[in-house]
């Protein structure tokens, strides 16, 4: 396993993040207490949770799976770089949700009970919150940090425009403001690039791509044994609307030699400012297949060229991409 800096800080994660997103809903609480234990032994010390990660377990129902693998002890907790997010309604309460100072400050506080832990490494906004001014967003997250519950504050979601106004400001007060940025970012969803990514590139803000096979698309979509699983309208809709893309991908991945997961993965790797992909194993095939083939391609400037040509980016920055 290989480790980067996340963005302008000294922190080493893994150049995969283990998302949790299926624990509880998809992945039953011991496989997932197996997933953990199997990403430590790989060198995978970045896990990403959230406060509503649960599915019909609940709100909250991920996080206590974590801690409740924290709690078995042996060195789980302080090898793991932990994060998690928070913005959505945890109750019908108005103010148990979004970002105002109150609610920051609660919801860590149960965050980390549910995580059996007394702290976060790097805190998380799941959304932007439009109505909560970034003063009180930051002298929020200012004393969470003195009081030791959060080390590090990140993003999820933001437009380049939100990255640059929320650490100017955080400049302003002599806080460290966002140093990590989750964004939908894969072959399929490259809009990040015209200002995202130059935004945090700029501000030395890591990026963390989420879906980065883009549901699965981009895993052999087409291959027989992945056929039998997609069956549903949506799927063979998605499928269909872009089914060249897809044959071209899949034939390029043939002549790589590459499980077209990885090569995915590989991409990410290989683009500028970007830290690590999340993954998000259902099973611990899933865990110990591509994901980890990923960290051993190495793709020539001939193949990213030929990727390219088949997911077309918006044609570089913001505003050349669009203007003359």
């Amino acid at each position: 396993m290989r480790y980067r800096r996340l963005g302008r800080t000294a922190l080493q994660v893994s150049e995969l993040c283990l998302g949790t997103m299926n624990f509880g809903p998809q992945t039953s609480e011991p496989e997932s207490h197996s997933i953990m234990d199997r990403a430590l032994e790989l060198g995978i010390n970045f896990f990403d949770s959230a406060n509503r990660y649960g599915g019909d377990l609940g709100a909250g129902a991920t996080e206590e799976i974590i801690g409740r693998w924290f709690a078995q002890g042996g060195g789980r907790r302080e090898k793991v770089v932990l994060a998690t997010k928070l913005y959505g309604p945890m109750s019908e309460w108005p103010n148990d949700g979004r970002l105002s100072a109150r609610h920051i400050r609660a919801a860590c506080d149960e965050s980390l009970r549910r995580l059996q832990t007394d702290h976060i490494d790097v805190y998380q906004m799941h959304h932007i919150d439009r109505t909560a001014p970034w003063d009180e967003v930051w002298q929020a997250m200012e004393t969470l940090v003195q009081q030791g519950k959060i080390i590090y504050v990140g993003s999820s979601n933001f437009a380049g425009w939100h990255i640059a106004r929320a650490n100017e400001t955080a400049r302003a007060r002599g806080f460290l403001g966002l140093v990590s940025e989750q964004s939908h970012y894969n072959l399929l969803v490259r809009t990040v690039e015209l200002e995202v990514l130059p935004a945090c590139i700029e501000y030395g803000v890591g990026v963390i791509p989420w879906s980065p096979l883009s549901g699965g698309l981009l895993g052999g979509v087409l291959s027989d044994d992945q056929r039998a699983r997609r069956q549903s309208p949506q799927a063979l809709q998605r499928i269909e609307k872009i089914l060249p893309k897809l044959q071209a991908w899949e034939t390029l991945c043939v002549e790589l030699g590459e499980p077209p997961a990885a090569v995915a993965l590989a991409w990410l790797l290989h683009q500028p400012g970007v830290t690590c992909p999340i993954i998000g194993p259902r099973t611990m095939v899933q865990l110990d297949g591509a994901s980890l083939r990923a960290l051993q391609v190495k793709l020539s400037i001939d193949t990213l060229g030929e990727i390219d040509k088949i997911f077309r980016g918006p044609g570089g920055t913001a505003p050349e991409a669009y203007s003359w």
